[in-house]
């Protein structure tokens, strides 16, 4: 695991990840104080619940892409990759070790506020608090296994097209399956195209991740069979990009 450690401790050593820790702790309690939800005590919960998971997003999309693209051009064009496959590491190796110092750091963040929202936004009702651990591990559990491939593709992308490319992609997928998608959808609702319900049914559904508003209208948990067919389907995203980031990948700069 050398190339975990050093990629790990190069992260660690830039401290970008310190301002995101720090907004992923510090906005949930703060920014709900500067809204108008101090003038409706009800309010400022449902304000941390939006807070802390949009902050959690913004980070993982911005500094966690970012992060992992530059972590998989430094790796093809220092030379390192090309060490590290001199040693016996594979380029399957070198792909999870990068992948796995970057989760070491996104994982935390996910719990963090995943605990703010479970001790510091739960409901009053004592029938809605019961049911809040496991809406927050649902969450979780979505969130992880949405955002670990695409730390991958990143990884993959940035190694043989550099850094922005992989960045710029990534994140324009990751957006188009949280929003785009459902613009489409719309468009599809007022004109029905073959074409377009095609790219439709094929595109990544990642707003099905996202229960943002399920914990800020309190609408319970998801229903085990929908949330297993949920685990299932990001499952065989997570199965499909990980073969696109292995046939990407590369471990040093073509000759």
């Amino acid at each position: 695991m050398r190339l975990f450690r050093l990629t790990f401790a190069t992260i660690l050593q830039r401290k970008a990840w310190v301002v995101c820790s720090v907004a992923i702790i510090a906005l949930p309690f703060a920014l709900p104080l500067i809204s108008s939800a101090t003038e409706k005590p009800l309010l400022v919960q449902p304000a941390r619940i939006l807070a802390a998971w949009n902050t959690l997003w913004i980070c993982t999309l911005l500094w966690g892409l970012f992060t992992a693209a530059r972590q998989g051009e430094a790796n093809a064009k220092s030379g390192i990759g090309e060490y590290f496959l001199t040693t016996g590491i594979s380029g399957n190796r070198q792909l999870f070790e990068i992948w796995l110092a970057l989760f070491s750091f996104i994982a935390p963040m996910t719990l963090a506020t995943a605990a703010i929202c479970q001790w510091g936004a739960s409901p009053a009702d004592p029938a809605e608090r019961s049911m809040w651990w496991l809406l927050n591990l649902q969450y979780t559990g979505l969130f992880l296994l949405v955002i670990a491939p695409l730390l991958a593709l990143a990884i993959a992308l940035a190694s043989r097209f550099g850094s922005i490319t992989g960045f710029t992609i990534t994140l324009g997928l990751t957006l188009y399956g949280l929003w785009g998608v459902g613009y489409l959808d719309n468009m599809l609702k007022l004109e029905e195209n073959p074409v377009l319900q095609s790219l439709w049914l094929y595109s990544p559904h990642y707003s099905l991740a996202d229960l943002t508003q399920r914990l800020y209208f309190k609408s319970g948990v998801l229903p085990s069979a929908a949330f297993w067919a949920m685990i299932l389907y990001f499952t065989g995203i997570l199965a499909v990009y990980a073969g696109i980031s292995r046939l990407c990948f590369r471990t040093q700069l073509s000759s």
